[in-house]
């Protein structure tokens, strides 16, 4: 499968026939997750892309339903087994998938292979199979929405950068008539754009058509005049002069940049501004500062990051861009990676320095950075200004007129960095922080580029380098597995692979089942004073008191998703304050942002909180629980309208703080998927700590995710949380317990499993007095009873009719709305599968009597079954009707089994409807 973006969006098979793909929102959704593969992109995001304006209400439901069919899709044409997965992640999707399957990623893989070639030969090659990917204007078929138009433009343009290197690269053959061909058809669709115009100029001189390209230049002046108002720039009158001087052959236009490691004459990068060469006269003497350190050993992948340098260096003049990160992430190392892929195009040399921002020494003194930065720019010790005011003119004054890079590491803040900016329109400046530097941002235009953990991908190449590519390869699983308990971090990487290069001899698998321990997984990634704790020491040092106290709460947390009510009940404050603190946390990159009021912990992070709590954080942990427990019930009663909760809270709980609201079903039953990890690490910790009162109610609540997605290997945590009711002794836990860990058992077909949960659950619900509990488990053993294969001999059919008459009675005289109309609609299975179909429609028409409060899966489910009982009594009108409406609600929903289930029941009536 392959897919494509660099014209209309589309999915085909390795033959190239297309996947259908259905309406322009789902080729938007597509889109949206092709342009960040492996990244999780959150239904905020996404709902901002597949509408132009404000969506509607049922946007998050439109757009479940959209990623379902996509996930179908890909299910049809066998898209797992080449790596190819749409996931949930936290409040977000995730699509997984090898780069090469998306055009863009082979067009931008080429191009970076084009600029690293000498040979122009080659280049012209690869170049023009870069540019054969693109089918027409990118992301055609989609949305029209900011961000979409945002992506596509981004890409155009580095298309037409691809367009440009590709007439440089015919140019350093000598054909130049090629390289304007190459141009004149760009030309004619970007009539405004002065770079390509300028290229076309000089290569139609050199190609001795010099009345052409001088025809070009005054067609677009006069263009300019017309649309904008506005003269010719810089980049056009420079090649205009060229011109008029007869000498094309070694006319050139004055500051574009060099394709690094080509040695190609200048071409304009895309929208640059082109400034001509200083005026004559004595320019300050200057050395070619060279203070860069080597280039980082080992350095793999980050080709995106390196393409976004690319773009924030350009354009504007003195372009200032940011690298920021978490601790270890690998700022310094991009940093001085690209630095030495664009060497050329820093003629007067390379300033670096270390700020020492997030370091055990000293922030470095100003003063004493521009002292060596003018030593370096040649200024003799005698001459050196006295004060750092005067050391700053100096520098600014001796960097004005030159094209120079300057690195400043390891920044600790905006204030510490502007001094040091260079004063000069041509030179680059590029920052690392742990820190978003925000104010930057706002007074000097600084163009950030945020650093995320490496892709599996990447994380396993990045071992290759340090190893050897033949002991990844020999586990290539393992590898992958070491890659994710390292969060995908350089620094945990590195150490990992100096751990297994230089340790007693072991193999990938034996290390990374040691790291699985989390009580030694940070011990494991330090090697001498080298190590991700060590990293992240040096940040929450840094920290403002309210994050770094907030900091020190995290321990106990269970997830790598956090929400601000969550942080609050952990640090025993109001959300606001949790919502200050986290946001100092995210702006130290120590948590992520992923959405409103919502971000990531990575996993070394949060062990490294709960390292700085020695012993068991009791009080932390069970503020956490209860707030879980807070949280569940609000969710469940969100999930299943009118049902009743399944348990309350236990004796001592803590009242909530404050708790997430939840608008519907749809969005109660994202947050528990999300969270599904999570709550199953709280049930674990609650158990460890002997909080088992905790412990089952945490398993117990999630039952509308359990339900909705019952075959999803829930048996484990349903036998963790009855045996924590037992230890607590509590018989209405165990009856709910063995009910619905009966009730998944019976669902995956272990029926014989089933019945030995099942046939305790109601006499334990009875002692317990939980009426609803035991309507509940007689439901569930009487649909285990049914499914037997001993079923017709022994009776089994009769006493299950019995056990969900006898469950009916129960939930009626208790009042129990939700537990009753589930009697209702299995009885009316039970009686149309009996050949009953009267009562069966009785049943099911009482059971929809009561369920306008429920969830729309059991109305639909019920709707169904009366359809199929109706039209078993003859009455077809009104079964079609039913089951048409059963049809429109589970669509309306994206309830696809119900769909199903209707439009079966559709088809034996002999109505054919649309998918």
């Amino acid at each position: 499968m392959q897919f494509r973006v660099l014209g209309t969006v589309a999915a085909v098979t390795d033959h190239g026939d297309p996947l259908p793909l259905g309406p322009a929102k789902r080729h938007s959704l597509l889109a949206v997750l092709l342009l960040h593969p492996d990244t999780a992109v959150t239904v905020d995001r996404l709902t901002g892309a597949l509408w132009e304006e404000e969506p509607p209400r049922h946007s998050r439901t439109v757009l479940q339903g959209h990623v379902s069919r996509l996930r179908a899709l890909f299910t049809e044409y066998g898209a797992a087994a080449q790596g190819i997965e749409l996931v949930t992640q936290g409040p977000a999707y995730v699509l997984r998938l090898p780069g090469a399957v998306v055009d863009a990623h082979r067009f931008e893989e080429l191009l970076g292979a084009a600029r690293s070639l000498r040979e122009p030969g080659e280049a012209v090659s690869v170049l023009r199979d870069a540019l054969a990917l693109w089918r027409g204007p990118a992301l055609a078929g989609t949305v029209r929405s900011p961000l979409l138009e945002n992506a596509a433009h981004a890409l155009e343009e580095l298309r037409l950068a691809a367009v440009e290197e590709l007439a440089a690269a015919h140019e350093r053959l000598g054909e130049h008539g090629a390289a304007a061909a190459v141009l004149r058809a760009e030309v004619a669709a970007n009539p405004l754009r002065e770079p390509l115009i300028a290229g076309l100029m000089l290569a139609l001189g050199r190609a001795g058509r010099q009345s052409d390209a001088l025809d070009w230049f005054h067609r677009t002046r006069r263009l300019l005049a017309d649309q904008l108002g506005v003269g010719p720039g810089a980049v056009l009158t420079d090649a205009y002069t060229a011109l008029l001087r007869a000498d094309a052959a070694e006319a050139s236009v004055p500051s574009a940049p060099v394709v690094a490691g080509t040695g190609a004459p200048p071409v304009a990068a895309p929208g640059a501004a082109v400034t001509p060469d200083p005026p004559a006269g004595p320019a300050p003497a200057l050395a070619a500062a060279q203070l860069l350190p080597r280039r980082p050993r080992g350095f793999t992948g980050r080709e995106r990051e390196l393409a976004a340098l690319d773009r924030a260096t350009a354009g504007a003049p003195g372009p200032i861009a940011m690298i920021t990160g978490s601790a270890g992430v690998g700022k310094t190392a991009l940093s001085l990676h690209w630095a030495h892929l664009r060497h050329a195009d820093f003629p007067d040399g390379r300033l670096f320095v270390d700020l020492r921002g997030y370091s055990p020494a000293p922030a470095r003194d100003t003063a004493a950075v521009l002292r060596e930065f003018l030593l370096a720019l040649g200024v003799p010790a005698e001459g050196m200004p006295g004060t750092p005011e005067s050391l700053g003119a100096r520098y600014r004054e001796l960097t004005g007129h030159r094209r120079m890079l300057v690195v400043l590491d390891n920044a600790r803040d905006s204030a510490q960095v502007r001094p040091l900016l260079p004063g000069g329109e041509d030179c680059v400046t590029l920052i690392t922080s742990r820190d978003r530097l925000g104010g930057l941002v706002a007074s000097d235009a600084a163009r950030p580029v945020p650093l995320a953990a490496l892709p599996a991908a990447q994380s396993t190449a990045l071992l290759a380098a340090v190893l050897g590519p033949d002991l990844v390869a020999a586990e290539p699983e393992a590898a992958v597995r070491l890659a994710e308990l390292c969060d995908g971090l350089p620094l945990a990487l590195r150490v990992a692979a100096a751990r297994l290069a230089t340790g007693p001899h072991r193999g990938l698998a034996a290390f990374a089942g040691e790291l699985s321990d989390e009580h030694t997984r940070l011990d494991l990634l330090r090697v001498e004073d080298t190590g991700v704790a060590a990293a992240l020491g040096l940040t929450v040092r840094q920290l403002p008191e309210p994050a770094r106290l907030m900091f020190h709460r995290l321990g106990p947390h269970t997830g790598a998703t956090l929400d601000t009510c969550t942080a609050a009940a952990l640090a025993d404050c109001a959300p606001a304050q949790a919502a200050a603190a986290l946001d100092q946390l995210a702006a130290a990159q120590l948590v992520v942002e992923a959405g409103p009021h919502a971000y990531v912990l990575h996993d070394l992070v949060r062990l490294y909180a709960r390292s700085l709590t020695p012993g068991c954080d009791r009080d932390g942990l069970l503020r956490l629980l209860d707030h879980r427990l807070h949280t569940l019930l609000a969710a469940s009663a969100a999930a299943e309208p009118g049902g009743e909760p399944c348990c309350a809270l236990p004796p001592g709980a803590r009242p909530a703080v404050g708790i997430r609201t939840f608008d519907d079903r749809a969005g109660a039953l994202a947050w528990y998927s999300a969270e599904r990890d999570a709550l199953r690490g709280a049930v674990e910790a609650a158990a460890a700590a002997g909080l088992h009162d905790r412990a089952w109610r945490l398993v117990l609540l999630q039952w509308p995710l359990i339900v909705w997605q019952v075959r999803d290997g829930w048996v484990p945590l349903l036998e963790r949380g009855l045996a924590s009711a037992e230890l607590d002794g509590d018989p209405g836990g165990q009856s709910r317990a063995r009910a619905l860990l009966g009730w998944v058992l019976s669902e995956e077909g272990r029926t014989a499993e089933a019945l030995v949960q099942l046939e305790r659950a109601p006499e334990l619900a009875a002692l317990a007095g939980d009426t609803a509990g035991e309507a509940i488990a007689r439901i569930n053993l009487a649909v285990a009873l049914t499914r037997s294969g001993a079923a017709e001999q022994d009776g089994a059919r009769e006493r299950a009719r019995d056990l969900l008459v006898r469950a009916l009675a129960l939930a009626e005289r208790a009042g129990h709305t939700e537990t009753a109309t589930l009697a209702h609609q299995h009885l009316a299975h039970h009686l149309l599968a009996d050949g009953s179909p009267a009562e069966a429609a009785s049943h099911a028409a009482r059971g929809l009597a009561l369920a306008p409060r429920l969830a729309a899966p059991r109305r639909v489910a019920l709707r169904t079954l009366y359809g199929r009982a109706l039209a078993a009594t003859g009455r077809t009108g009104e079964a079609v009707r039913q089951l048409g409406d059963a049809l429109r609600e589970a669509r309306a929903h994206a309830y696809e089994e119900g769909e199903k289930a209707a439009r079966s029941g559709l088809a034996a009536l002999g109505v054919l409807t649309d998918r």
